[in-house]
């Protein structure tokens, strides 16, 4: 009998010990505004080609990582990342992207979030206008020095999809 209260006890403590990590300050609605600035802000980058609010997107680490929709898209690295994203800026022109379906999650504790959204991503490549309709867009977000950055993201087509004209 003794071990199963000191069993209940023990479970009790780490329930509670679990919470207390919890920081009951944050507040989410504010965090989640602030995640769907950032998602604003990796359009409107893309779009107008800026690169130096990419730059303001991604974390400067390089364990932060990307999977594009290539099976090869496999980038790991803020540097080659950015590079990336660099190249694909002198390939394309007038693009235009719409996002719909947005889902984002902040932890308890509001130093991490993670977001799906679906785009439509439409844009000219070698004077051929192009377009990803149902990409899915989704990612962590790690809040560094009071600025939320993506860490990992993934873009994906449905095999339902592919690439139109």
């Amino acid at each position: 009998m003794k071990s199963s209260a000191a069993l209940l006890v023990l479970v009790i403590f780490l329930i509670i010990s679990s919470c207390s990590n919890c920081d009951k300050e944050i507040n989410l609605a504010d965090e989640t505004i602030a995640i769907e600035n950032v998602l604003e802000k990796y359009i409107i980058a893309n779009e107008n080609q800026d690169f130096e609010l990419i730059q303001e997107i991604w974390a400067p680490s390089p364990d932060i990582i990307l999977y594009g929709t290539d099976s090869d898209d496999r980038l790991t690295g803020s540097t080659i990342i950015l590079a990336a994203i660099k190249d694909q800026f002198s390939q394309i022109t007038d693009t235009y992207i719409s996002a719909s379906d947005q889902f984002i999650k902040v932890n308890c504790t509001g130093n991490t979030a993670w977001f799906a959204e679906t785009l439509s991503y439409n844009f000219v490549y070698k004077e051929e206008a192009k377009s990803y309709e149902g990409l899915r867009f989704t990612g962590v977000m790690e809040k560094m020095d009071g600025e939320w950055k993506i860490v990992q993201a993934h873009l994906s087509v449905p095999a339902s999809v592919g690439v139109g004209k």
